[in-house]
């Protein structure tokens, strides 16, 4: 990994990567059943350094992407950085939380409502909507109870509980905090265009399906956000103190961050803090490996989560991060196998040789 493409203030809002002539992506994944490939995922990664600098890149990473879900630890700074955290004496474990697509299992829930009692909140005050659990087992438990699922079911309520933990800390109404004008959503902007380095202020903004803006970034600089967070060279003590807090909660509680048999929990559980990991909505993938001092930031192209974890596990090897772990680990994370419905092995989902 040595290229010398660099991203920052002095880029703009994009990366200095040069498009292909090819405008489409490589393809670097594969599914396989029987002797055939099934099918192909095409995708772009990119390998930044906290300096800016473009380590290794697949496709093009000047592409402006919604990091969706992926950004999480970022947008948990001000929980930390406001002195919220500590006001409200939050743990590791509602610290990983506040990081997490979780998938609605009953320790999650728990940990969310007890966590919003102590605000003097309820569920009623999560304006990330209901959602049935991510979990099969926990929707299943809850079908068979009769129980229509809440907001505190949401995989994104631990990240709006620290939002409301936030909005009290700082004085603000709870009531309207997924406004795009609130001082909550404000702060998080700002974090990330200074974790970023980029400027927000014109950049295509949707709505994340919890309700919270999601501003458009380059994949670059998504990596550049996640090498600053992991090595915090280049931001202040405190600020520094804060992404190490939020990256040892991750790692002590990687349940937490996801749940049963979900990759970024086997992931942070895999490497024990080696690999911060971070999945996203629609394909993206965000990681930080403060060992090497790198940030990854990916996007595949059709969405599909199967294929941004592969891509994922592969950069991950390629980086050197994932040497010494457990072979069957690696192999449920990195190829994981394509079965029937009697559970016969037809194939797997595997990186191509891009990698």
């Amino acid at each position: 990994m040595s290229e010398s493409n660099t991203l920052g203030p002095d880029a703009g809002t994009q990366a200095s990567v040069a498009l292909p002539d090819d405008p489409a992506n490589p393809v670097l994944v594969e599914v396989t059943r029987g002797p055939m490939v099934e099918s192909r995922h095409r995708g772009a990664v990119a390998i930044v350094d906290d300096t800016g600098t473009v380590q290794a890149h697949w496709g093009a990473v000047d592409t402006l992407v919604y990091p969706r879900s992926a950004i999480k630890p970022l947008q948990a700074i001000g929980l930390i950085e406001s002195g919220a955290a500590d006001a409200f004496a939050l743990s590791d474990a509602e610290v990983a939380l506040s990081c997490a697509s979780h998938g609605g299992e009953p320790r999650h829930v728990e940990t969310v409502l007890a966590w919003l009692d102590r605000l003097g909140l309820s569920a009623h005050d999560l304006e990330c909507g209901a959602q049935w659990p991510m979990n099969a087992d926990a929707a299943h438990a809850l079908a068979r109870a009769g129980v229509s699922p809440g907001a505190e079911h949401n995989n994104c309520s631990g990240k709006h509980t620290g939002f409301l933990t936030l909005a009290s800390h700082m004085g603000k109404p709870t009531k309207g905090y997924i406004k795009s004008h609130h001082a909550v959503q404000q702060y998080v902007m700002g974090t990330l265009e200074s974790m970023c380095e980029v400027d927000l202020s014109e950049a295509p903004c949707g709505i994340d399906g919890c309700s919270v803006p999601t501003w458009a970034l380059p994949i670059g600089n998504l990596a550049l956000g996640m090498a600053k967070f992991g090595t915090a060279d280049r931001m202040s003590d405190a600020r520094a103190d804060v992404c190490r807090r939020i990256a040892t909660a991750m790692a002590d509680e990687p349940f937490m961050v996801a749940g049963s048999g979900r990759y970024c929990t086997d992931m942070l559980a895999a490497t024990k803090g080696k690999v911060i990991c971070k999945t996203g909505a629609e394909g993206v993938y965000c990681a930080a490996v403060p060992e090497y001092g790198v940030g990854v930031a990916l996007k595949c192209d059709d969405g599909a989560s199967r294929a941004a974890e592969v891509m994922l596990t592969a950069v991950l090897r390629k980086i050197g991060v994932l040497d010494g772990i457990d072979p069957g680990v690696l192999a449920h994370l990195g190829r994981p196998h394509v079965h029937t419905r009697n559970d016969i092995l037809v194939g797997e989902i595997r990186p191509t040789h891009a990698f």
